[in-house]
């Protein structure tokens, strides 16, 4: 029992030598282990007996302010909601240039009038790929001007991003081309784009749905995670580059990995029904 009194007593008669020491004011700044700058070691080591802290020297001179990369940043998508009312836009001016066939001439229909413009963007090898469709839609300025970010530039990859999303829908081969019949299915009226949901861990996530890891962000958007690429500072910056970086791609092919599975589990399930 006494042996517990004499440290505690001790322990007391250190903090207050402690408290009365001072240290010498010479300057030696250090950076201590709690990112906090001391005139030098003796007051580093006298403010961790005052707080009862463990601190440590980290390194030599003032500490370095640490620009952290908020994970509050998205990345640009285009959503469902997005894609959809481009296409609405789209089908709604080509409806417009439908010419009912009269008495002596002969009208346009809708199929005929996709066919003109699959022709006239269509590059010879009767597939339309993103940026002959792009610039297809960019002959309406109604119809490609949708704005959802206060940028221009972030709007213009938005349109690129929505284009994907629409050859997405039919392109039923997966080679990012569209045939005129899969365009023709592309932008049929009667047609009704199915909700696509993003799988992660044996759960599904609506479009719109966000994760995180580390300072980057992803966003479930027409069935795909989508993720920032950013960078995050740490201590050491070039090991946390690498190690973020490895880690982004691992995680991102991870998210693509249940994806897929989920994508083949509900394909079997239609199949047994």
């Amino acid at each position: 029992m006494w042996k517990r009194w004499l440290a505690l007593v001790l322990a007391l008669v250190a903090v207050a030598w402690v408290r009365a020491e001072q240290c010498k004011p010479h300057k030696r700044p250090v950076c201590g282990s709690n990112g906090k700058t001391y005139l030098n070691h003796c007051e580093l080591h006298r403010d961790a007996c005052l707080t009862g802290s463990k601190i440590q020297v980290d390194y030599d001179g003032h500490c370095k302010e640490k620009k952290s990369v908020s994970p509050s940043a998205s990345p640009v998508v285009c959503y469902q909601s997005n894609r959809d009312e481009l296409r609405r836009r789209i089908i709604q001016w080509l409806e417009a240039e439908i010419i009912p066939d009269g008495w002596f001439s002969k009208g346009s229909n809708y199929s005929e009038i996709l066919d003109k413009y699959f022709k006239n963007f269509d590059n010879g090898d009767s597939r339309l790929d993103s940026s002959e469709f792009l610039k297809f839609v960019e002959q309406n300025e109604t119809a490609i001007n949708i704005t959802t970010y206060p940028d221009r530039e972030n709007n213009k990859l938005l349109r690129g991003l929505c284009v994907d999303a629409l050859i997405e829908l039919s392109d039923e081969n997966a080679d990012w081309k569209l045939s005129f019949q899969e365009f023709l299915k592309c932008l049929n009226p009667s047609f009704n784009p199915p909700e696509k949901k993003c799988a992660l861990e044996d759960e599904t996530y609506a479009d719109g749905a966000e994760t995180e890891v580390d300072c980057n962000r992803c966003v479930c958007a027409c069935g795909n995670w989508v993720c920032t690429a950013m960078t995050c500072d740490g201590k050491n910056q070039k090991g946390a580059q690498t190690q973020t970086e490895e880690e982004m791609t691992r995680y991102i092919q991870e998210l693509q990995k249940h994806q897929e599975t989920a994508e083949k589990t509900k394909r079997v399930s239609t199949k047994e029904i």
